[in-house]
């Protein structure tokens, strides 16, 4: 986060959020284009074999970065690739390029842009574009949130039973903590899916066509522009923070209200003596 400074802001909030609708869609388009001749572009793996960073995925990031230093330049900015750039405005720029670069890379439409926009209060705008799927989400704090301009609403789920729950996972987490929360899970009722990314799936909260997004450990350009997107559909989050732990992998979770507390109990998101980590061989 940074300090404000009222004299140093250029534009309004609502400037910033016709700004981020207009350059996820762009920096969709441009990822799209990558995606569409994908077996040409070089790849790197980071911490695991599932974790793929390629060509794309930076030059997304550098258009999205030169966008907002142009347009906003006193903006603080942080981006899964290139980090933090400080700022003196009270606004902070958090952004994925292409959440789910493994489904990205193996051909199936299941990733997104990610564009957030956060001060002191929390999530400020969310931009999630989905170049694959023709979808642009869109919210702003006290404005709503739209799916292709229309309003979107969470689901009115009263129990687990009432729909499906995107779950993720990931190398941070053992095998052994995420098998026992799926067997607790599917003993209280619950169906679950995975679908490539957990922006995406998270917006889909947004939309109603999920009734929450769980992840034990979730990096926040993953999940701040979709925070923004479910609080203003009127569904629930568990906070991130965004001061000390602003760059630390947390936990996850957004629902519809009146699931989100029974989520909470059993994804026991705050015991980190069961999600112990996953051991990482290389």
């Amino acid at each position: 986060m940074t300090d404000t400074d009222p004299a140093a802001t250029a534009g309004t909030v609502a400037d910033r959020a016709r700004f981020a609708k207009e350059l996820a869609q762009n920096a969709g388009a441009l990822a799209r284009s990558y995606f569409l001749r994908r077996s040409e572009l070089d790849i790197e793996t980071k911490r695991s074999a599932h974790d793929l960073v390629s060509e794309a995925d930076r030059a997304v990031e550098r258009m999205i970065r030169t966008a907002i230093a142009a347009r906003f330049p006193e903006d603080a900015l942080v981006g899964e690739e290139d980090g933090c750039r400080a700022g003196r405005s009270g606004f902070t720029w958090i952004i994925d390029p292409i959440d789910g670069t493994a489904p990205f890379l193996a051909g199936m439409p299941g990733w997104c842009v990610s564009i957030g926009l956060v001060d002191a209060q929390g999530p400020l705008v969310g931009a999630i574009e989905v170049p694959m799927l023709a979808e642009s989400y869109l919210a702003l704090r006290g404005q709503g949130a739209t799916l292709n301009d229309r309003p979107i609403r969470v689901a009115q789920a009263r129990t687990l039973a009432d729909g499906l729950v995107g779950i993720g996972a990931n190398d941070r987490i053992s095998n052994r903590s995420f098998g026992t929360f799926l067997a607790e899970f599917g003993a209280a009722g619950g169906a679950w899916v995975r679908y490539g990314s957990g922006a995406l799936m998270l917006a889909w909260v947004a939309a109603g066509r999920l009734i929450a997004y769980l992840e034990p450990r979730m990096n926040v350009w993953d999940c701040i522009a979709a925070h923004c997107l479910i609080e203003e559909a009127g569904g629930r989050v568990r906070p991130f923070d965004l001061d000390e732990g602003l760059m630390i992998p947390a936990p996850v979770l957004g629902a519809s209200p009146a699931v989100f507390d029974t989520l909470q109990r059993l994804g026991r998101l705050e015991e980190d003596t069961f999600w112990v980590p996953q051991a990482i061989s290389v």
